[in-house]
């Protein structure tokens, strides 16, 4: 373990990683403590006004702030500065330059500078990131604009380290090019509307943010060995691999205890992330063999989507220091658990109050109802829009099986919330029978503890005490997405109650009786999407189709819902998409999803031709020759020249679909329509590969193990020790 950061602590001396986590948390960041204790009172009270989303900088207070970063920044060693940013890649960007500039006073000499204008601005090359045809290669100006809610931080190198500043990513002509744009615009349309809610609730909160917590899964495997598989190191998943004689059959990796080389990893991991001021609490071994998860607690979306990029960054980094491959693909291993990142959902006014938290009494009853009412409004009309936020090829592998959700998008609330609700809708009054609700101007419903009802880990998008937990977003992506469409989703459902509510009090002088009005209203039309049962069933998936729910099977058919008038009117009403931006993003992730299978098909085809087929037949070779040694062997070994057969009949038709697979690429290179060219790779392309994987897996249990060039299953799954 890393012993950076060794201080006095009392009368001994603690390496940082034994003191307690309150006395080095977010020492590597410019956090609120820094700028209050570096800045002028004016330049801090600007600077936390635009970090909650109002207010501006002078070019003074810029330049001030700047030299503050600056100064603190050389002071923990930092040599060079970076914007840091999230384009379409799904990985970060940073471009590092050295702090120093030519001193005009002492020529030939330099001097170390950060200047208000490189802190609030920078200009990578736009056309060289995804942009769906937003910059062209001869329009490459973009730019990087400093995000102030989003702390700066150091990363250290291995000779030196680097201030990173959190930015967002825009083209020439302001069009947004990255993740984060989108969602702080659907974070502003959201707390427009949740501010308007609550006045009616006489709460004059002055802003709603959404907040995550966002579970990591991953898998963690030898560094030596994955390196000697061409798949995992170029398409993240094993492309081929027969099953191991034990997988997760026995459920004893679950909670298990925890291997010292894992531990070591995951301690070392924890001691750097809290350092940046990314709040990880919870580590566990998961379900499937070298399967683990790190979850944080809440923070403000933004903040939770830049912490869990640089989370993975930090992951992969550490996991090679302790000799360990870290997987985040949501399917490594055919067979066994793939891996999400389930994204715990809520709601929090500027004071801290969590309105997705029941509360306890019938007046916050009535509040919490009303932005769930609104929540569950948002995934009945957009939840197909909300299931295309986590296609992905990779994605397509996990959603349904093994766990994960099924990719038909449904709420479950539990029996409490669910009967109180019912009860709600038909104007009943728990423990007062006969007496309509509306006759005491407030519900009196009863009180709601958290956590009294089972869990449902079948349910895509589940209440759990007081918040949503998304759990079908993929292990790999950004969480950014799926948090900026929810928020979206559930803006646009908070304006239309707002309005209808309005439009009611022209005739209802009483806003309770209008709301509890209109909720009942709503609670009744959105019904459908409330599912308490087992998302895994197929009378689910039957039923699902009699409600009229969005079926989306795979990617393509999840892109196609991109394109419905209802999420383009959501997106382009909500001011958090332009059309072209629109337009440019549903081009990405086709692009994106054509390009993942285009190399794991390419990956595949290159392994079964120049490791694996000649390999096995290296093997078929040796075995005839030995049996050609014996005489008679035909009669007196016929189970083992039958053997050898049947490997060599494998082997061919390993060939042919080889061949029919090379066909399919080519075919798919020919088409330039860009759904078209989708359905060849998600309905012939990827199948192909399936079926070429189905017949060398069967290979691979017939060959010599000698012979066998890559490392198998049960090596990549045995117990990290």
């Amino acid at each position: 373990m890393s012993n950076q950061g060794i201080e006095g602590f009392g009368d001994n001396i603690l390496r940082l990683d034994e003191q307690p986590i309150s006395s080095y948390f977010g020492c590597n960041t410019f956090n609120d403590n820094v700028a209050k204790e570096r800045l002028s009172h004016s330049t801090y009270i600007a600077l936390k006004s635009m970090s909650a989303g109002g207010g501006s900088l002078t070019p003074e207070m810029a330049q001030e702030i700047a030299s503050a970063i600056k100064d603190w920044a050389m002071e923990q060693g930092a040599t060079h500065f970076t914007h840091w940013f999230l384009p379409m890649t799904g990985v970060t960007a940073e471009k590092h330059d050295a702090f120093i500039f030519w001193d005009k006073n002492n020529p030939g000499s330099v001097i170390e500078m950060l200047s208000g204008s490189q802190l609030i601005q920078g200009e990578p090359d736009a056309s060289s990131f995804p942009s769906g045809g937003l910059r062209a290669t001869f329009e490459a100006r973009g730019y990087t604009a400093w995000d102030p809610s989003s702390p700066v931080f150091i990363m250290g190198g291995p000779s030196g380290k680097t201030l990173c500043i959190p930015t967002a990513f825009v083209g020439y002509h302001g069009e947004a090019l990255d993740h984060k744009v989108p969602l702080l615009r659907s974070m502003e349309y959201l707390s427009k509307e949740s501010v308007a809610a609550l006045k009616f609730f006489e709460q004059q909160t002055q802003r709603v943010v959404s907040v995550c917590g966002a579970e990591q899964e991953y898998f963690a495997v030898d560094l030596d060995l994955m390196q000697q598989r061409p798949d995992l190191m170029l398409a993240n998943r094993t492309l081929q691999g027969a099953r191991p004689p034990k997988g997760q059959e026995l459920e004893d990796h679950y909670f298990g205890s925890i291997k010292d080389r894992v531990l070591g990893f995951m301690q070392e991991l924890e001691l750097e992330a809290l350092k940046l001021g990314i709040p990880v609490k919870t580590r566990h071994n998961e379900v499937a063999p070298n399967q683990f998860e790190l979850a944080p607690i809440f923070e403000q979306a933004n903040l939770a989507s830049d912490h869990n990029q640089l989370l993975m960054e930090l992951m992969k980094s550490i996991g090679e220091r302790h000799g360990l491959g870290i997987l985040l693909h949501e399917k490594p291993f055919a067979g066994i658990n793939g891996s999400g990142k389930h994204c715990n959902w809520s709601l929090a006014t500027d004071q801290g109050h969590n309105l997705l938290d029941p509360g306890k009494t019938p007046e916050q009853n009535l509040q919490f109802i009303y932005f769930l009412t609104a929540t569950i409004k948002a995934i009945h009309r957009h939840g197909g829009l909300i299931r295309a936020t986590i296609a992905s090829a990779a994605n397509d592998h996990r959603l349904g099986a093994n766990e994960a959700p099924p990719a038909i998008m449904s709420i479950f609330l539990g029996m409490q919330l669910s009967q109180v609700l019912d009860v709600f809708e038909r104007g009943e009054s728990k423990g007062t029978a006969g007496k309509g609700i509306l006759n005491f101007g407030i519900p009196n419903l009863p009180n709601l503890e958290k956590d009294a009802t089972d869990r449902n880990r079948t349910s895509p998008f589940a209440f759990t005490g007081n918040r949503f937990e998304f759990r079908a977003v993929g292990s790999s992506q950004s969480i950014a997405f799926p948090l900026m469409i929810i928020n979206t989703a559930v803006a646009e459902s908070l304006r239309e109650l707002n309005q209808q509510v309005k439009q009611d009090q022209v005739t209802t002088a009483d806003a309770l009786v209008s709301i509890v009005k209109i909720l009942r209203k709503t609670l009744g039309e959105t019904k459908s999407i409330r599912f308490e049962g087992n998302g895994y069933s197929d009378e689910w998936k039957q039923e699902a189709e009699r409600r009229g729910l969005p079926v989306a099977s795979d990617t393509v058919a999840a892109l196609k819902i991109w394109e419905e008038p209802v999420a383009q009117s959501l997106l382009l009403e909500g001011g958090i998409f332009t059309f072209q931006e629109l337009e440019a993003r549903l081009h990405i992730r086709h692009e994106q999803y054509q390009k993942a299978l285009n190399i794991e098909a390419q990956v595949l085809k290159e392994m079964t031709e120049t490791l694996l087929i000649p390999s096995i037949l290296s093997d078929i070779g040796d075995k005839s020759g030995s049996l050609r040694s014996h005489s008679n062997f035909r009669s007196t070994l016929p189970l083992i020249h039958k053997s050898i057969d049947q490997q060599a009949a494998l082997l061919d038709q390993a060939q042919g679909e080889l061949t029919e697979l090379k066909k399919l690429l080519n075919d798919a290179e020919s088409v330039s329509d860009m759904y078209a060219r989708s359905k060849i790779f998600g309905h012939s392309v990827r199948p192909a590969m399936d079926k070429l994987r189905q017949t060398l897996d069967e290979l691979e249990e017939l060959t010599s193990a000698a012979y066998w060039p890559i490392p198998k299953y049960r090596e990549l799954l045995a117990p990290l020790v």
